[in-house]
Formats: structure tokens, sequence, C-alpha cells
């Protein structure tokens, strides 16, 4: 990466390689909070210098370190100071929404020396929208600055009348302090003295007056044990495939990073730097990723879209009554109405996989409180897929955009080429995406058998009868005979959008088709035109629309394969399930730090290493959860607390002779596992089970 990002909460600092925020830089850098920029400038300099960069660490989720040094120069008493001479290492983290900047610097010079480090900073409280350039409008302006003996401050009125401010302190004597935010620091070292400053920036908004920042050491220290706290309540996985280790590894961490609370409980948003908010369809699928090694995650995501779901009709948002929303921002273009994310609702999926993961929550944990808590919400959102999600009563969800700055496509491929006919012509709108059609079935199955649980069965023979007709259109209007492959989609003439594609891929974990059918698509995955040996592509090789550098169009999304996985493991297609993983793990070992990112392009292996894709967001939520389904996968690992089953389908990845899996979360007690290879065959052990569920092998 080009850039370094830390996020704790509400709050993220991106800076570039060596921790500076250059002014103007292309890729907005800053510190953010609520879609604003809290901090646009930041350059620190040594003799008033540019130092020189040694390392630049991210590895840890939660601190990043810069290693820099002097370059060639002469100190004030005019002593040469060779390159390389002071050490300077700048630590970072955020706690408690305050940012934390160390700064140690450490003389090697022969003798004593002299030297200054100057901090200099800005704040254009810009929106981030405005940052991106995606936007311009009626914006707030700075009403001055406050300048203390250890401290500065910045102040804004934005045009939604909210007051905003960025406070600098620092605990070191400054010897200069300028009236525009430059700070300069003197220090007088001998050989292999060191010396540390540190200094804190707290973001603002409205009348919150002056808040007590916490000592350093009480920060990190709290922020150390938050992150233990989280390694205590989450499964636990070890292997011996260490490539595997490090991706789940890594994944729980970067999950960890994006973890954001609202008021209802922690929720995935979707990705660092620019979706750092909730997301409906990404934080959906992050949180079911999650449900095997935290589902209170899924708790306190559904609980969040709820509060958010929509209650009326408001084309400029793309809202109807029971959707569940895409997008929240809350920034000042937002909060005055120029912007329609407020929320946005411009989402097809949201609302059916909203149900998806309540049903999935449930049989998890056994929950089902929740049914009866989210009970009018659920009866919204079944109420949105008939009287909305369905505009023309033809039985399937499909979307058209009402707002004039919302989104064009609906589904997760949302990009402007991305549902295109075999023809090379983009298809028009209305459109019924197939994964849709999916996801409904799903929903309506799923409710079907939490009603059942409470006595409503009238409620769950509608929705059982209405999932089977939608299960007989679906086969009559989807499949193509010709490719023996599902069509992506439906286009405003109810005319198949033929592409071959990977979102059929996603009805297999629905249980909406037939045996015979579900083998043919994945069949079709698997292939070359669809597997690159890295990853199944979104997009099948030689057809028209396919663009392997593209977004939606070719590319590899680590999540689109997870969707896939959790149908073909729930099926018990092993062999497949083992090729779509070990491609991703291969791929993985390609990226810094052994993190799989949003999307990478669709070049064959033959190539040679996976091809980055340019503007992909890393850490990304769903990403980040997809190496936490290769494990439930593997181990084909499916509970369902109204049962009171454990079905386990164990397997192993060719390099692999051992998988052990602690304190899954399973109703009310854990459940750990532990799967070995003995010569050719796959064993099993129950390690611990206090669930009080029965275990099925298959």
């Amino acid at each position: 990466m080009e850039y370094r990002v830390i996020k704790e909460n509400d709050l993220f600092f991106l800076t570039d390689t060596k921790g500076n925020i250059p002014e103007n830089h292309y890729y907005g850098l800053g510190l953010y909070t609520k879609d604003t920029r809290f901090l646009s400038k930041l350059d620190l300099k040594i003799n008033g210098e540019e130092p020189i960069l040694l390392s630049s660490d991210a590895a840890e989720n939660y601190m990043a370190k810069v290693l820099l040094t002097n370059p060639h120069m002469e100190n004030e008493e005019g002593l040469i100071l060779w390159r390389e001479s002071v050490e300077i290492e700048r630590t970072r983290f955020i706690y408690n929404d305050v940012l934390y900047e160390s700064i140690k610097v450490k003389n090697y010079f022969p003798k004593a020396v002299s030297f200054t480090i100057s901090m200099h900073m800005d704040v254009d409280f810009a929106d981030m929208f405005v940052v991106r350039g995606f936007q311009t409008g009626n914006i707030g302006h700075r009403t001055g600055q406050m300048k203390g003996n250890r401290s500065f401050a910045y102040h804004y009125i934005g045009a939604d009348e909210v007051k905003r401010s960025t406070k600098v302190s620092w605990d070191k004597d400054a010897e200069n302090v300028s009236d525009q935010g430059d700070i300069t620091f003197k220090f007088h070292l001998g050989h292999e003295e060191e010396e540390t400053f540190t200094l804190t920036i707290h973001p603002q908004i409205g009348e919150t007056g002056d808040k007590k920042i916490m000592a350093r050491d009480q920060a990190v220290k709290l922020l150390e044990s938050s992150y233990a706290q989280w390694s205590e309540k989450i499964t636990k996985v070890e292997t011996d495939y260490q490539p595997l280790q490090r991706l789940v590894d890594r994944g729980i961490g970067d999950l960890r990073v994006l973890l954001t609370d609202l008021g209802y409980g922690q929720f995935p948003v979707a990705g660092l730097p620019w979706f750092a908010v909730p997301f409906g369809r990404d934080s959906l699928i992050a949180a079911l990723q999650m449900l095997p090694f935290y589902p209170e995650v899924a708790k306190g995501t559904l609980l969040t879209l709820a509060a958010k779901q929509g209650k009326k009709i408001d084309p400029f948002r793309d809202e109807q009554p029971g959707k569940i929303m895409h997008e929240i921002r809350f920034g000042e273009l937002a909060e005055t109405g120029q912007i329609p994310f407020s929320p946005y609702y411009g989402t097809v999926d949201a609302t059916p996989l909203f149900l998806v993961l309540l049903t999935e929550y449930v049989k998890w944990t056994g929950n089902f409180e929740i049914v009866k808590q989210l009970q009018d919400n659920i009866e919204a959102a079944l109420n949105w897929i008939d009287q909305y999600g369905d505009r023309d009563g033809d039985g399937f969800v499909e979307y058209y955009q009402e707002a004039s700055k919302g989104i064009a496509n609906q589904g997760w491929k949302d990009s402007s080429d991305s549902i295109v006919h075999r023809n090379g012509n983009y298809a028009e709108a209305p459109i019924a995406l197939s994964e849709v059609q999916g996801y409904v079935y799903q929903a309506k199955i799923g409710i079907a058998s939490l009603y059942e649980q409470h006595g409503n069965d009238d409620k769950a023979l509608k929705l059982r009868t209405e999932a089977e007709q939608l299960k007989a259109r679906f086969e009559q209007a989807f499949w193509m005979n010709d490719t023996q492959f599902y069509a992506i989609a439906l286009d405003k003439e109810k005319e198949q959008v033929g592409t071959i594609t990977s979102n059929p891929g996603h009805v297999l974990f629905s249980g909406m088709l037939s045996e015979e059918r579900a083998g043919a698509v994945v069949e079709t995955l698997v292939s070359t035109k669809m597997f690159s040996g890295y990853g199944i592509r979104t997009m099948a090789e030689g057809e028209s629309g396919y663009n392997p550098m593209s977004y939606h169009d070719g590319s590899i999304w680590p999540h689109d394969n997870s969707m896939i996985l959790f149908g073909m493991s729930k099926l018990g297609y092993k062999k497949d399930v083992n090729v779509v993983i070990e491609g991703l793990v291969k791929a993985a070992g390609a990226f810094e730090y052994d993190r799989l990112p949003e999307l990478f392009c669709g070049y064959g292996e033959e190539r040679g290493e996976p091809v980055k894709y340019p503007v992909a967001c890393s850490p990304q939520a769903w990403a980040a959860g997809t190496p936490l389904v290769f494990i439930q996968s593997l181990l084909g690992l499916f509970p369902n607390s109204l049962q009171k089953e454990i079905h386990l389908t164990p397997n192993l990845l060719e390099n692999m002779n051992l998988l052990k899996v602690e304190d899954i979360s399973i109703g009310s007690g854990l459940l750990s596992v532990k799967v070995n290879r003995n010569e050719e065959n796959i064993h099993l052990e129950i390690v611990k089970n206090t669930t009080g569920y029965e275990v099925v092998t298959h």
C-alpha cells in the first residue's frame, strides 16, 4: 500500500508511508471522523528538511510505526550531521476518539548534537465527498484558531450549523508555535541519548467542551487490553498449514479494526479508507462470515440496520418503507441534504440479506428473543420484498434508480458497466438479479422456519408457498440450456442477460437449486474460463464484457468467492471448495501482510503472481471475513438451533494435516473440534461439546 491507515471505532488516520499528510495529496490523506477531515496537513521535518524513510510498518492492526532518519545536513553550530545520524521513530494509535502520536528521537552521531523537529499542520474540515472530488456544494468556513502554551485549536462552522474543531496538544515545551499551526521543538542529545514527546489530536463535533485526554501510556494499555479481550472471546484456529494460519490471523485482526458501535452493538464497517461507515450489504455479509467466530457482531449489525430501516417513500434517497439502507454518511453535505446518503437506500439485496443474516444468527445462537424484538422490522422487510422490491408483480425482486444522485446498478456489482448482455449491450433497468432471487428464497424459507418455532404456522405456510413459487419461476426465467448455467439477470424487457458471471454462484447457499443444476453451476465456476488459478472471476473469460482489469467484469473479489463457498460447502462439494480456497490462499501471499484485498485483477495464474487492482480498499471487511469462511467451509459446519443439531462435513486442503478449531459459540455452549489426516483418511475428533446439540457428521 502507498498509504498507512489506522482506525479505532469511528476515527481513522490516513497518511503516506512516512506518516505525513502532504497538503492536497491526490489520495485525500487526513484524520477523519463522521465523514469530515479533521487534519488535512501534517509534515514532520528535521532542521526544516524532509527526513529519509527507513521503514514503515502497519503489521499491527491498531498501531503504526514509521522509522525515519536525517538527510545530510549542518546543525546551527555548523557541525555536519552525516546522513542517518539521528533516528526518528513515529508511533501512533487511536483510543477513545483521540489520535496519539509519540515521536522518539535518538542520536547516533559520535558527538552531542542540537537539532529541531518541526510539525506543520492545518485543517480544512472538508466533507469526504468534497475531498474525493465526487461533489461540490454549499459548505461552511473556518472561524479561527486558538494558540495555547501546549495546545493549538482550529475551529469551523458547517453549512449544517454544526461547530467542528480540532485540538492539538503536546507534552514538551515548544521552541516556537506559529499562528498558522507550525510547532518547533528543540533537542540537544549526546551519543545514543534519546527523548520522546507525544502529540494528541482530538476532533470535536458540536458544543462538547474540553475533553480530558488520558495519558499516552494509560491509553495504549487500555487499547491493548481491548484487543486481548477480543482475542479471548473469538474462536481460536490452529493449523499446520502456515499460509492459511497467517491469512486467518490477519482476517481476524482486520475485522477487529473495522468494528464500530453507533449505540446498537458492534458491527463491521465496509472498509478503509473510504468506507468506514455502516453499509447494508457489506456489513451484513461480513457479519455472516463472522458467525462461527463472534456471533455478537451479527446481532449488532441487525440492530443497527433495523434502527435505520426505511420508513417512507423518498425518491431522493431511494427510500421505501421496510427497505434496509445501502450506506449512511455523517458529513455536512449529507446533513444538509445536498447528497442523499443520510442514509441512502439504493440497494436491492440488503433487505433480503438482513433476513438471511437474522435466520442464520438464530440458527447459530438459539437467540429467539431477537425475533420478537425485531418482529416489526421483519414484517416491514417482507412487505418491502413483495410490494416495492417486486415493482411489476412478476414475482421477481428488481431495482430501478429513483435518486438523481444515487446508484444506477444496485446489486453488489454496482459499477455502471457490470450488467452487460453477451452482445456487449448494457442491460436497462428495472433489472432482476439472479443472486437476489436466491437471497429472497433463502429469506422466506428461513423466516418461515422461525415463525414455525413461534406457532405462526399460517404465516410460515404463506412464506414457504411463495418461496416454492419463486423457485419454479426462477428455473423457467433464468436457466440457459445452451450454456447449462443461469443468467446474471433479467432486463426491463424480461430478457435474459446471458453473460456468464459469478452471481448465480451465490444461489447455491439458498437451497433453491436442484442437485443437477447446482452441480452444473459448480462445474462452470471452477472451469478455466471462470477460475483463474487464484479465485473465481466475476465474469468468464471470453464474454464480450470480460476485462480482467475492470472492477466487476472479470476481476476477482474474495468475498464473492466466499459467498459461493458457503453454498459449495453446504452442498458437499469438497473438492471444489478446496480448489477455490487453495487459489485464494496462494493469491494472498502476493499481497502486503498476507491480506486479501477488496479485489484483484482476474489474469490467469500462468501470467505469474496476482495483479493488484489499483484502488482496492485494504483492509476491507468482507475480504477480511473470507478466510473465516475458509475455516467454516473446511469443517462443513452448519448448526441449526431449531433442530438442535450441528452438521459437520470435515475436509483438509492438500497441504494440511491438522485443523483445530476451539470454542466455537453455538447455542448457549461451545464446540471444539480437531480434524487431522491419517494417511489418506480425514479423522474428526469432537474435543468439546457443551452446546447440548447433536453432532451429525457427513
